[in-house]
């Protein structure tokens, strides 16, 4: 009688290989070293302490990744998000003309309330009381409103 392989090889979960050598693997490799060494010539010091500094800085530099992925996915938080806590603030800004961009002179500050806080191509907008519409980098200072 001839038995069906793929019957109950399909069943099977199959692994893939993966040339990363993690922390828990690098731990097992050397207890396995450590475990079978020969006991009348056991493994150098010097050997062991490298081996163990190499495992350390592994080690270090997963967490570090860890920490710069965290950091990059603050920096991606919308903009909106971001500066909501302007809500209700009062912000100085230099008078802009609406058709070039370019601050007026003599340079005049102007002040008003965020009301709300917009998203354009990226860029946070802050909407003020007076219906205008800055970018956060047009900001000159930041208070509390005058009651």
């Amino acid at each position: 009688m001839k038995i069906d392989p793929s019957y109950y090889l399909s069943n099977v979960e199959k692994r893939q290989p993966s040339s990363d050598l993690g922390k828990d693997e690098f731990l097992q490799l050397l207890m396995a070293q450590i475990k079978n060494q020969d006991p009348l010539d056991p493994m150098d010091d010097k050997e062991f302490i490298s081996q163990m500094s190499t495992f350390s800085s592994l080690e270090q530099m997963m967490n570090m990744n860890e920490s710069i992925t965290k950091l990059v996915s603050n920096q991606m938080m919308s903009p909106v998000i971001q500066y909501s806590h302007l809500i209700g603030k009062e912000v100085s800004y230099y008078a802009v003309d609406e058709e070039t961009g370019e601050v007026l002179e003599p340079k005049e500050v102007n002040k008003s309330s965020v009301v709300a806080i917009s998203e354009k191509e990226g860029y946070a907008v802050i909407e003020l009381e007076n219906n205008q519409k800055i970018y956060t980098d047009e900001v000159l200072k930041i208070q509390e409103p005058n009651n």
